[in-house]
């Protein structure tokens, strides 16, 4: 009998231990796919979590939206915010610490730059892309299809304030050298603003050459020689420029190509001359160079926090990845050239810090 006993308990011990074996296996299949949904991104979207903070240029925002848009659906846990005050307002926040990645339509200039170094921010640059400046006006107005440099100095120039008919500019622009004949026309001009990188762009490849030779010849001071005439319509915001040229049959200003590209037949984009004949804007001539209002476009990193957060590494990894940097055309602006796109990721991928396009 106590045979039997001790055989009955042994039984049940054994169903007792496969019991428990049983349910650990089953505990480590649950960890299991638990772990496998946490490494496909769950609900969530992604294991990264934090807040990244993009401010800067208007003309890089929509890029870099474009791109906080598809970086956030694969990592739900991430919160990255995206503002355009402008390059110079974009620096001026990175510099002081106030932001993670700072969006440019220029290369950083010296005193921004002396800025960081001074609040101690190693930053990385970036291109991204390119994008050209167009010239424009109303469609109504047909007397106009290609501006030289001369031209745009002496309608947009320091020494063109007060000028308010585009005939008015004749003078000036025909003792620098043009043969263009402006319409006599009320000159209504909206355009960027001094924060805007588009205006520091503009200057500097439309009216540089220019400039020096107006302060060499003593009619306009060195501190002019860097701006456009004070007296017209001043916007950051590109949409409100699009806005103004609509609004005059005689308007004048300059946008992003994206943005004029954008706008379609609301506006009319003119050729320019920089001095190898006229051109007008194209994402071809833009890449190529012929044209000339063209520029490269970029992100600048705060290296420190870059280190500091996964959330703002894994931001800029996503940018320079095939899908995230698909969104420079995605957008309207021209794609790096492989060999420059190569250059980018490279210096990301080292952590390389400082200004590399100002000495190319």
């Amino acid at each position: 009998m106590r045979s039997e006993h001790r055989g009955l308990w042994r039984l049940l011990a054994l169903l007792f231990t496969l019991t428990l074996l049983a349910a650990a296996c089953g505990d480590g299949d649950d960890d299991s796919d638990s772990a496998a949904a946490s490494d496909d991104g769950g609900s969530d979207g992604g294991s990264v979590s934090g807040e990244v903070d993009v401010t800067g240029s208007s003309t890089v925002e929509p890029i870099s939206t474009a791109v906080a848009e598809l970086f956030q659906e694969q990592n739900g846990d991430v919160t990255v915010n995206v503002d355009g005050p402008g390059t110079g307002d974009g620096f001026d926040l990175f510099c002081n610490g106030d932001a993670d990645i700072s969006d440019a339509s220029r290369p950083i200039e010296q005193e921004e730059a002396d800025a960081c170094q001074q609040n101690g921010v190693e930053y990385i640059e970036l291109k991204v892309g390119f994008d050209g400046i167009s010239v424009l006006t109303n469609p109504a107005n047909e007397d106009v299809s290609c501006l030289t440099f001369a031209d745009l100095y002496a309608l947009i120039g320091p020494e063109s304030e007060g000028v308010d008919n585009w005939s008015d500019a004749q003078q000036l622009a025909s003792e620098l050298g043009s043969s263009t004949e402006l319409p006599d026309a009320p000159l209504d001009i909206t355009a960027p603003g001094e924060e805007s990188g588009t205006y520091d762009s503009f200057i500097e490849l439309a009216f540089k050459d220019i400039a020096e030779e107006r302060v060499t010849a003593g009619s306009i001071t060195e501190d002019e020689a860097a701006t456009t005439r004070p007296d017209y319509q001043a916007s950051a915001d590109d949409n409100v420029i699009i806005e103004g040229i609509e609004g005059s049959d005689s308007s004048l200003g300059w946008v992003g190509f994206a943005f004029a590209e954008e706008a379609g037949d609301q506006v009319k984009e003119l050729e320019v001359d920089g001095g190898d004949g006229c051109l007008a804007p194209s994402a071809e001539t833009i890449a190529d160079g012929s044209y000339p209002l063209s520029r490269p476009l970029f992100i600048y990193v705060n290296k420190a926090k870059a280190e500091e957060s996964e959330a703002v590494s894994a931001y800029v990894d996503y940018y320079l990845s095939d899908d995230g940097i698909a969104s420079v055309e995605d957008v309207g602006y021209v794609a790096l050239p492989d060999d420059q796109f190569t250059e980018t990721t490279g210096a990301w991928d080292d952590r390389t810090t400082g200004t590399r396009e100002a000495s190319e």
